[in-house]
């Protein structure tokens, strides 16, 4: 019989923490215990996961003791106070949120792109990226390898479910004429190009995240400018990508060198509609640039609450079984 692991997920009754439930259980992950952990708030809530009813429980001293795996998708504060607490009880961190993916210790993975770090890694401690980070980024790693990148210019189309239930029931509300209580705008009627705070130089949270968590994930100094836009769609976020490269390429080879990537999917008009559900990351729209020499864009959707969040973490978590970590 393989053996089986004791995971924690905290955040367990918020949009992602229930995606991170049913992944568990498609891709069959050799789960023995589960714990569930929420806000005191969803304490006593019961969940159907694993062949039985779950009883949420609350965040305390002691509760992550006798689990290998926790997974964090409540947020930074609470990641920043509950996530040592699990790895001094012992455990695995896999962290969905921003709070430690800067940590120059820490690594911050996306299986297919850096996964051999855990490898030769000490930590306990394995951020998760930013989801649109992930899903714009997995595409450019083989064109990297083969062709080195240079600079790159994100505009994100992100979807409400990226801001969480907030932003989901804010979007029907204003579908059905309400006002609205979570964005600035009326999302239903309004693209709008602001995703977090400002910074001095005018840059949101969301777009520093892009910034810095690619170079971090590339490990390499590489110009990066991203602007980040919320847009009315339930789930999924689109990219557009134009990326310079140090080296020449030919165009013709790379629809071919894109559709033999890992997790990504080459297609005529990648479809919001259509990554939804899906693990891959499709790919369309590809053209030499108009503004880089040795250059391209193109446009890439993905389902931003599976390899966005919570399909890359179980992917990670598999990583630290079949590495022999756990």
């Amino acid at each position: 019989m393989s053996k089986l692991y004791n995971v924690g997920l905290v955040g367990a009754t918020g949009l992602i923490g229930k995606k991170f439930i049913e992944v568990l259980q498609k891709e069959n992950f050799p789960v023995g215990k589960i714990k569930l952990f929420a806000s005191k708030k969803s304490v006593g809530k019961t969940v159907y996961a694993f062949g039985k009813e779950l009883t949420v429980q609350t965040l305390s001293d002691g509760c992550f003791l006798g689990l290998d795996i926790v997974f964090f998708s409540a947020g930074k504060e609470v990641s920043l106070k509950y996530a040592p607490k699990a790895i001094n009880d012992g455990a695995f961190v896999i962290d969905n949120s921003s709070a430690f993916r800067k940590k120059d210790l820490v690594p911050l993975v996306i299986p297919e792109i850096n996964g051999d770090l855990l490898k030769k890694s000490v930590s306990r401690l394995i951020a998760n990226p930013n989801c649109s980070t992930a899903i714009a980024i997995l595409p450019l790693y083989r064109l990297d390898q083969l062709f080195s990148v240079k600079r790159i210019i994100f505009t994100t189309f992100q979807a409400v479910s990226g801001s969480g239930q907030k932003g989901v029931d804010d979007l029907k509300r204003c579908k059905k004429g309400g006002k609205p209580q979570f964005f600035p705008l009326n999302i239903a009627k309004n693209c709008i190009a602001k995703i977090g705070d400002f910074d001095i130089f005018g840059y949101t949270d969301e777009e520093l995240k892009m910034v810095n968590e690619t170079q971090k994930i590339f490990g390499k100094k590489i110009d990066v400018s991203a602007t980040c836009v919320r847009v009315p769609i339930n789930n999924c976020h689109g990219v557009s990508v134009e990326v310079e490269f140090e080296k020449e390429f030919f165009e013709e080879d790379l629809k071919g060198i894109l559709n033999s990537t890992a997790g990504v999917k080459v297609c005529d008009l990648p479809s919001f509609e259509y990554a939804d559900g899906k693990g891959e990351i499709l790919v369309g729209r590809i053209k030499k640039s108009l503004a880089f020499k040795n250059g391209i864009s193109y446009f890439c959707v993905g389902d931003n609450s599976l390899k966005g969040a919570s399909l890359n973490a179980v992917q990670i978590a598999n990583l630290l079984i079949n590495f022999g970590k756990i």
